[in-house]
């Protein structure tokens, strides 16, 4: 059935929400999985019915009209309001939700990810699973925008007022050199601050986060590469080109480069980071919790296990929560 112009439907209110959110009819295209066409008919639709213009299309990015500025406040409140009514309806009957969209950051792609998705998806028999892999800001910048029901991914900061979070795991930063390298006999950072640093990106929030620490720790390290890739890094301090600063996880997933290195404790103050599972407040009821849950005995067989096995230090730098 064809959406009546002169109705105002809630699939056009999404609509409205994503291209102010995203500047974009292209970009809100790419977000919602529709076409640009459909986005463009929607909100044509959506102004119609409303009586007023919402967005100036010929400016980059789209702007919000005086209209659409005060539509997109309650326009918010539309949609909290139907997510809430979805959710209640489906956690009446878990076996009843028909998708669930998940983001999982890349660490945990290879050896975690699959594992929760099977035992997910035995609980959700029903339901259709859609996975995003990314960095940790990619994904609470979705989960904020309504595009995600639940990530797991490193914590951001302080805690927005809308997300509950359940932390599942706490791990300390180590140092990577090329192995053989370093005297392990001798100081170690004295050894370290000989060698460039390995960066990771400081354009992302977790190579700020680390760029910080290293600032307050009055750590003058020159470096010749940042990079946001945790495989790249480690393949370029197995070659020799330097060291690096990363957390376990990054290590665990690029295993392959293992009998290249050398993991040490950071010689200075510790810097940890923690990974949550994050989502709207009161919209999943336990689902969120089932998630972490489930995820906690992964992690200690996938990671922490072997982890510790291979380097015994690891047994102070992760904690399962």
């Amino acid at each position: 059935m064809v959406d009546s112009p002169g109705r105002i439907t809630l699939w056009g209110v999404e609509v409205f929400v994503a291209t102010a959110e995203e500047g974009g009819i292209s970009a809100a295209a790419r977000r919602l999985g529709a076409s640009p066409s459909a986005i463009s008919q929607q909100l044509t639709n959506l102004e119609t019915a409303i009586g007023a213009t919402l967005l100036q299309r010929n400016t980059r990015p789209i702007a919000l009209t005086p209209a659409g500025e005060l539509f997109r406040r309650r326009a918010s409140a539309i949609l909290n309001e139907a997510a809430l009514a979805r959710a209640e309806l489906a956690m009446a009957d878990m076996t009843a939700l028909t998708r669930f969209r998940l983001g999982v950051i890349e660490d945990f792609e290879a050896d975690v990810t699959p594992l929760l998705l099977t035992g997910l998806a035995a609980q959700l028999k029903g339901a259709q699973f859609l996975l995003e892999t990314g960095a940790s800001h990619s994904l609470h910048d979705q989960l904020d925008a309504r595009a995600l029901d639940v990530v797991v991914a490193a914590e951001m900061g302080a805690r927005a007022d809308w997300a509950e979070e359940h932390p599942v795991l706490t791990e300390g930063f180590v140092a990577v050199a090329p192995v053989g390298q370093i005297d392990k006999a001798q100081d170690l950072l004295m050894q370290l601050q000989k060698l460039p640093l390995v960066q990771y990106t400081t354009r992302h929030y977790m190579g700020r986060l680390l760029a910080n620490h290293l600032a307050r720790q009055n750590l003058p390290l020159s470096h010749r590469f940042e990079l946001d890739s945790y495989h790249a890094i480690l393949a370029l301090v197995a070659q020799g080109a330097g060291w690096s600063i990363l957390p376990p996880l990054a290590l665990m997933r690029a295993r392959r480069f293992a009998h290249q290195l050398d993991v040490f404790e950071l010689p200075f103050e510790q810097l940890t980071r923690t990974i949550t599972v994050t989502a709207r407040k009161d919209l999943l009821q336990d689902m969120p919790g089932q998630v972490a849950a489930q995820l906690k005995p992964i992690l200690s067989e996938v990671i922490l296990t072997p982890a510790i096995e291979a380097y015994p230090f690891m047994k102070k730098v992760l904690t399962l929560r």
